[in-house]
């Protein structure tokens, strides 16, 4: 008998075998039919890359009883057109759920984050997608308060349906003991980081560069996702992979290009 529930892709950008993406798996389970496709070695800050240079491979793993889980060697759009046009034949999943990212994924992050980078994959094949980020890098987080927003962002997307080109950027803060006080939609934070590159020797001899940085958020509206995350809420912000700027249109007609 066929099994009509919904197909739900789970991928990340932290591995196959990262402490969020079982979490996740956990989660969705009891919401459909789920299949994973995740990397098999951290992808972070991978943006939208695809492996053109180099070949693919597919393998199955063992990650939880009933579920089907492939380790793929490219990124995490790598994994998401695999999953859809090797894995499942060109049919397209009813809902596409990534994370649990280590680490948030609010304002510009989300131009970095390979987690987030597959569900607006996702949302470019017209799959409904959504990215869950953890403000919390270390490997032993805690999930538990992750757990109830997830539940509730997938029900409400089965539910309710999500609009073409959109998915959704879902942040939680690190777990204090304090609860959380709810769930805020938000709009992405203008905010940027101060990149510094320390220079550093190899055993050679020769230098290298190290890069770190500081986020820093000039935006002090209070219906951002930086504001949300900061004061105890969990983020909710649409995303979309459309980047024209629409509002600049107009403007830019009036230009006088005289060409030819």
């Amino acid at each position: 008998m066929k099994d009509k529930r919904p197909l739900i892709l789970v991928t990340n950008d932290d591995g196959i075998f990262a402490s969020g993406i079982r979490t996740l798996v956990e989660e969705i389970m009891p919401y459909g039919r789920v299949i994973v496709v995740a990397p098999d070695k951290p992808q972070s800050a991978m943006g939208h890359a695809i492996t053109i240079h180099n070949f693919l491979r597919l393998s199955k793993v063992e990650l939880m009883d009933g579920v089907e889980a492939w380790s793929c060697t490219g990124t995490p759009v790598d994994c998401v057109k695999l999953a859809i046009y090797k894995l499942l034949g060109g049919s397209k999943p009813d809902l596409l759920v990534s994370g649990i990212n280590h680490g948030a994924n609010i304002s510009i992050n989300v131009l970095y984050s390979g987690t987030m980078s597959a569900a607006v994959e996702g949302a470019m094949e017209g799959i409904p997608s959504i990215g869950f980020s953890l403000m919390d890098h270390a490997v032993d987080a805690d999930f538990s308060q992750v757990r109830p927003i997830i539940r509730s962002v997938t029900e409400n997307t089965l539910k309710h349906g999500m609009s073409q080109g959109i998915c959704l950027n879902v942040n939680i803060p690190r777990n204090t003991g304090v609860a959380l006080k709810g769930l805020r939609v938000c709009r992405q934070a203008r905010a940027n980081w101060e990149d510094e590159f320390e220079t550093r020797l190899d055993p050679g001899n020769k230098e290298y560069y190290w890069m770190r940085g500081e986020f820093r958020s000039e935006d002090h509206g209070e219906d951002t996702d930086v504001w949300a995350v900061r004061n105890g809420f969990a983020s909710m912000v649409p995303v979309q992979f459309d980047m024209t700027a629409h509002h600049t249109i107009a403007d830019l007609n009036t230009w006088d290009h005289a060409i030819g």
